[in-house]
């Protein structure tokens, strides 16, 4: 699908493009492709001359691959964005940008919420965009804006972990399900994290290259600061995450470890009866009690009160709670 935007008066409008003539008789300041076909790659190839990347180009680590000039003058950039999603975990879509004719083209697999978010706020506010470079610097400063609201949301998640693990009855269930909870908040958390670490190097390259005027280099040094903050946030989340998977943990044991208490006691209660059992299931030919008529009530009232003296014990002395 292939998304281009013109501007008007400060405002981004869609156009909306169904062939070839179309994409040609606008003159976009941004266009926006997710999951482009060949046709559209090869129109973008054949009307403004850019080579859109693949998708194992797109994914590439390297500094060298992500932030580059090209040999025509082409500014090419790979910026991470987050994407969280309700039916599964959140996840991290790369974005391949190319600065070219004084046009920003955007290459993506998926439909990416920061992208619908600039351009909502775009249409609605008139002024605030003039050109290719605030359109970029609009993303990432709503990317920030994003990961930010998400981290609100680990917060809010973590608190009722806390709930759950601070609770006065906490069972093998609730201990499931908390582990289950803090590590996906992990992961998100962990996501977020590393995609503010890609935006700071992508704003980085922007200020180091000089590509900005003064006042989109003032708007990327709040990105940075927003940047900054954010990672104060997740650090403390961090912390979080693990004060509360060693008390889940903790509590784990204590489960355990009270189930293998009642094993002790039980053995302890249980080896006086056999002891007794066992000497009186000895088969001695002189043996006192053989002929006895009171032997075998004896024995067994023997075991019983065997079994029952160190459990009571134990409940008196508190062992067992």
């Amino acid at each position: 699908m292939i998304n281009v935007f013109v501007l008007q008066n400060g405002r981004l409008n869609q156009v909306p493009i169904e062939s070839r003539a179309d994409l040609e008789n606008v003159a976009p300041v941004w266009v926006d492709l997710t999951d482009p076909n060949d046709d559209e790659r090869a129109w973008v190839k054949t009307i403004y001359g850019v080579i859109l990347p693949g998708e194992d180009e797109v994914k590439d680590i390297e500094a060298s691959a992500r932030y580059y000039e090209a040999e025509n003058g082409d500014l090419h950039l790979r910026t991470d964005f987050l994407l969280e999603e309700d039916d599964g975990p959140s996840r991290v879509v790369t974005v391949a940008f190319i600065l070219a004719r004084k046009m920003l083209f955007s290459v993506h697999t998926d439909d990416l919420p920061v992208f619908r978010l600039v351009r909502m706020r775009a249409r609605s506010r008139p002024g605030s965009i003039a050109d290719y470079m605030d359109v970029l610097l609009d993303l990432y400063a709503t990317d920030a804006e994003y990961s930010a609201d998400a981290l609100e949301g680990i917060y809010q998640h973590l608190e009722e972990v806390s709930g759950l693990v601070l609770q006065k009855e906490f069972t093998d269930k609730d201990a499931a399900d908390a582990l289950n909870a803090i590590a996906r908040e992990e992961d998100l958390n962990g996501r977020i994290r590393r995609n503010m670490m890609d935006t700071r190097r992508a704003v980085s390259f922007l200020m180091r290259g000089r590509l900005l005027n003064a006042e989109q280099f003032e708007e990327a040094r709040q990105i940075l600061r927003d940047i900054e903050s954010l990672d104060g946030h997740t650090s403390f989340l961090f912390d979080k995450i693990n004060f509360l998977m060693d008390a889940t943990v903790g509590f784990i044991n204590i489960n355990q470890n009270k189930i293998i208490k009642i094993f002790s006691v039980a053995s302890v209660a249980f080896l006086p009866p056999t002891l007794i059992a066992s000497i009186y299931g000895m088969n001695f030919k002189a043996f006192p009690e053989l002929e006895w008529q009171y032997g075998y009530p004896l024995a067994l009232t023997l075991m019983l009160v065997s079994m029952i003296s160190p459990v009571w014990v134990f409940l008196r002395r508190g062992w067992l709670k």
